[in-house]
């Protein structure tokens, strides 16, 4: 084996090397990324069971109801992008912030019946903030332009999905 030839072949396992590790750690990266998503795109395009999400929005008013189950409070709501809504369970206590009509960010998954069970609830943390997702969804959704002031009052957003507009057109 020549000089050249061996250079070759070193160059090329090292590359190879190089390669492989690139890949496991893409590999290792993809499963532990957390996209955020609006509930209409939920709708639309349903992650797998086990694929973990952020699921944002608005809280419907009206739409928590809170039940005890062996000493644990179980919350049940709904979010809203302002084109559907998602009925979300969190079993834990819900953060001091928490509101119907405020914006919030949910960290779980969605069941195969559409159902999405959250391990994290994260809640805005005064009457100006709005988490950046929120905003941006909001924005492409045409639910809401910073140049014309502050974002939509949410306490009437449970009159903006698009099962109620059908439901009003049906009936």
């Amino acid at each position: 084996m020549t000089r050249k030839s061996r250079r070759l072949w070193l160059v090329i396992s090292c590359l190879v090397c190089l390669g492989l590790a690139a890949g496991l750690t893409l590999r290792a990266f993809s499963s532990n990324i957390v996209f955020f998503m609006a509930p209409s795109q939920v709708k639309a395009h349903p992650p797998t069971a086990d694929r973990t999400i952020r699921l944002g929005g608005m809280v419907v008013a009206g739409s928590l109801h809170r039940i005890l189950d062996r000493n644990t409070p179980i919350n049940q709501f709904q979010i809203t992008d302002g084109q559907a809504a998602i009925t979300v369970s969190y079993a834990g206590i819900l953060p001091d912030l928490f509101r119907e009509g405020q914006s919030v960010v949910a960290l779980g998954t969605v069941k195969p019946d559409g159902a999405f069970i959250a391990s994290e609830v994260l809640a805005k943390h005064d009457e100006t903030y709005m988490p950046k997702e929120v905003a941006d969804e909001l924005r492409r959704t045409g639910k809401w332009d910073p140049r014309f002031g502050k974002a939509p009052d949410a306490s009437s957003w449970n009159t903006m999905t698009a099962t109620d507009k059908n439901a009003k057109a049906g009936g």
